[in-house]
């Protein structure tokens, strides 16, 4: 899972995401070339974020739920749009913030990767990685630089 690049795709990102199944991308792309790079890895699935006004951007869902490993995500850009998760969700994605971290609420994990593009401030530069499996989902927010 990877979020707020900005037009910004390290190589750092690329290698992070090597040999993944599918990337979610939950907004703030800022270029269309960023999504095509991914595509080179793995499937992609992304939302559009607020900086995503473009006309590249426009087929872009706002939000989407996907289905993968027999676990379904939730992706919205800002995490403050949500009133509650869609039924059946085991995990929501989302960005916005620039601040990865990750809690579980009633069952639901709910994940923002951080940004993966430019440094905002002193906050790191990160993506993450989820595992399904069997016992539910294992997630790992990964930094990209030191």
């Amino acid at each position: 899972m990877i979020s707020d690049t900005h037009g910004l795709l390290r190589p750092e990102a690329l290698a992070a995401l090597e040999g993944v199944a599918h990337i979610l991308h939950a907004g703030d792309v800022g270029k269309p070339g960023i999504l095509e790079a991914l595509e080179e890895i793995a499937p992609v699935t992304a939302i559009r974020g607020n900086v995503d006004t473009a006309p590249w951007a426009a087929a872009l869902p706002d939000t989407v739920t996907v289905k993968l490993g027999g676990r379904r995500f939730h992706m919205l850009h800002d995490v403050k749009e949500l009133t509650a998760p869609p039924p059946g969700a085991d995990a929501v994605i989302f960005g916005h913030s620039h601040k990865p971290g990750a809690e579980a609420r009633d069952g639901v994990l709910y994940l923002n990767p951080g940004s993966a593009g430019p440094r905002r401030f002193r906050l790191p530069v990160t993506l993450a990685v989820v595992e399904t499996g069997p016992e539910g989902l294992h997630h790992e927010i990964l930094p990209l630089l030191d």
